[in-house]
């Protein structure tokens, strides 16, 4: 009989629950997003998430990535889903990377903070750590509203303590060949550069998390 079956024997734990118990050191992230993290237009093996898990493990072996990412998803449809979402992986760190769709639609920024801010409370009060991603968005809508839609996030992570990631496609929205032709999602190549400008974020949160 394995060594730690019969240690849990000998302290009275249930064999079956001892073998399927967690490692002590298995964080988990979850991803709340939209098409850009649901890696839009590239295989699944190379999308950025992906990538990021990979180099995570690294340091963090048993770390799971949890890509919860719905294409078209807002705010609204982050923060009506991101109960259960916790509820069911009880993640470590919870990454919020919505907000893109809200601004191309011209969602009010007030509707965009709340439910930012709602978000992030909530990751929050559930014990794990929030970190908020950035956005930025074409001025279709006017300079004010632009500059506004950007402030939302520095504002939430402010207001609430949490991590912040000033924008996730730095070195991605303006280099050449590191946007499909919709202008709007990343290609292939961008995914390393992602995973790469998320990874020192997101590896410094699990460390605070342990």
């Amino acid at each position: 009989m394995p060594l730690f079956l019969v240690l849990a024997s000998a302290l009275g734990i249930d064999a079956a629950h001892a073998q399927n118990a967690e490692p002590a050191n298995a964080p988990t992230l979850l991803i709340v997003g939209d098409s850009i993290s649901a890696g839009f237009g590239v295989a699944v093996e190379q999308q950025w998430p992906k990538l990021l898990e990979q180099k995570l493990q690294a340091e963090f072996p048993q770390l799971t990535v949890v890509p919860a990412a719905i294409s078209g998803d807002t705010t609204s449809g982050g923060r009506a889903r991101l109960p259960q979402l916790l509820s069911r992986h009880q993640p470590d760190v919870v990454m919020i990377a919505l907000g893109g769709n809200d601004g191309l639609r011209g969602t009010p920024v007030t509707v965009i903070r709340q439910n930012l801010l709602a978000m992030t409370q909530a990751v929050q009060k559930s014990g794990a750590k929030a970190l908020i991603a950035g956005m930025q968005i074409p001025p279709n809508y006017g300079p004010q509203y632009t500059q506004q839609f950007r402030d939302a996030y520095p504002a939430v992570a402010e207001a609430t303590g949490a991590d912040l990631m000033p924008f996730l496609l730095d070195e991605v929205a303006l280099t050449p060949g590191m946007m499909q032709e919709d202008g709007i999602h990343p290609s292939e190549a961008a995914q390393p550069t992602l995973a790469d400008n998320v990874f020192q974020y997101v590896s410094a949160a699990v460390r605070a998390s342990q």
